[in-house]
C-alpha cells in the first residue's frame, strides 16, 4: 500500500491532535502516513519529503503546526499538491498559529481548518480524494448521514429530559 495522505507534524507533541486525522483516514479506508517534521529544525527534511510526495503516491498532505506555524506553509511552497493546514493550539490559544497558516502569499496556498481541527482536515483531504473514487464518495455519503442521525438522536433525548418549566 502506497500513502495517498500524508499527516505531517512539527513534532510528536501535536500527535494528539492530529491522530484526529489518522482515526479518520483509517475509518475512511485511505492509505496514509504519520511524520515529524520540522521547518525550523529539519528543513532539508522537509524539502526532501515535499519534493517526492507526488512521485511516492501522496495526493493530500495535512500538515498540523503550532505557534510559528511554518510547517504547512513551507510545504505547499515547494509542492503542487493540496496542503491542508492544523493550527495547533499552544500559544495565544492557538491564535498565533491559525493567522501563520492561512495568511499565505498569492500562489502558495494552504486550506486551513480550525485550530485543533484535524478531524476536518481528514473529511477535507477525503473529499478531495473522492473527486475520482466513488466508492471513497458512497463512504463519506453514508458518514454525513450518521452525523445526521447523530444529531436527530440527541435531540430526540433532549425530548425527554424533564423540568418544571420546561414546555
Amino acid at each position: 500500500m502506497r500513502p495517498k495522505v500524508s499527516i505531517i507534524m512539527g513534532s510528536s507533541s501535536d500527535l494528539p491532535v492530529m491522530e484526529a486525522a489518522a482515526k479518520l483516514l483509517n475509518e475512511f479506508r485511505i492509505p496514509f502516513e504519520i511524520n515529524a517534521l520540522s521547518a525550523h529544525r529539519t528543513p532539508e527534511e522537509v524539502e526532501s519529503f515535499a519534493r517526492s510526495a507526488y512521485d511516492r503516491g501522496v495526493r493530500v498532505i495535512i500538515a498540523g503546526a503550532g505557534m510559528a506555524a511554518h510547517l504547512p506553509g513551507v510545504i505547499a511552497a515547494m509542492t503542487a499538491i493540496p496542503v491542508i493546514g492544523v493550527p495547533v493550539k499552544s500559544s495565544l490559544e492557538g491564535l498565533d498559529a491559525l493567522l501563520s497558516i492561512v495568511q499565505m502569499p498569492t500562489g502558495i496556498p494552504v486550506a486551513t481548518v480550525a485550530i485543533n481541527g484535524a478531524g476536518n482536515a481528514a473529511i477535507l483531504a477525503a473529499q478531495i480524494l473522492s473527486i475520482s473514487d466513488k466508492e471513497l464518495y458512497n463512504r463519506l455519503v453514508e458518514y454525513k448521514e450518521k452525523l445526521k442521525d447523530k444529531v436527530i438522536k440527541a435531540n430526540d433525548d433532549l425530548s425527554n429530559i424533564k423540568y418544571e418549566f420546561k414546555v
